[in-house]
């Protein structure tokens, strides 16, 4: 029984190991162009209706947690299809890794929030810019098993997040455009390095 158990345990690992050194095929396309898109309308909804978020930090707070929130579930429910879908009996291994790559930064993400607003209220201009670099992290780690263009968007976002703690200050610093346009154009890019290498995949085979 210990041998089978051993076996069972060797074999899961070797799983885990080619998950790791697979490219990652879950995340689709239109789906993230959609997420982009999500941010910008988030931001056009903040220039009309939160004209002062510094005097309503609440509402700032939910309009885009509730961007982040759907743009996660979105994301998530299409990577179950469509991992499922591209890569067969390794699928589950396949989602765990990518969680995994980014689920740290999420959660210090959602943890750095949550201190600002609780101990330091006066920093909350700096949570756009912060946000950004978090996001940056969680990027670069998933570079691994993603396509190597990916790399620069990794870069894109860890650059507008250093502008933005670098210039964003006063009634600037939760502009609409402070998250729109970084969040917007970022998931843009991840969308046009996903469907670049699948059309190259494609043409390949």
């Amino acid at each position: 029984m210990r041998d089978l158990d051993k076996a069972l345990a060797e074999i899961s690992e070797i799983r885990s190991q080619l998950a790791r050194d697979t490219e990652f095929r879950g995340y689709g396309p239109m789906t993230l162009a959609a997420t982009g898109c999500l941010a910008l309308l988030a931001a056009i909804f903040q220039a009309m209706w939160l004209a002062n978020p510094t005097d309503d930090i609440s509402a700032y707070l939910g309009l885009w947690i509730v961007t982040a929130a759907l743009s996660i579930v979105v994301v998530g429910v299409e990577v179950l299809v469509r991992a499922r879908r591209v890569h067969s009996g390794f699928a589950g291994e396949m989602i765990q890794a990518a969680v995994e790559q980014f689920l740290p930064a999420a959660m210090a993400g959602a943890m750095l929030t949550a201190v600002l607003v609780r101990f330091v209220p006066a920093s909350l201009g700096l949570l756009p810019g912060l946000w950004q670099v978090v996001f940056s992290l969680g990027v670069f780690a998933s570079c691994r098993f993603l396509p190597r263009a990916m790399f620069a968007v990794g870069i894109w976002y860890l650059g507008t997040g250093l502008f933005c703690l670098a210039f964003a200050s006063g009634e600037q610093a939760l502009s609409p455009w402070a998250m729109g346009i970084p969040f917007g154009v970022g998931q843009l890019l991840v969308a046009a390095v996903l469907f670049h290498n699948r059309r190259g995949t494609d043409e390949t085979a």
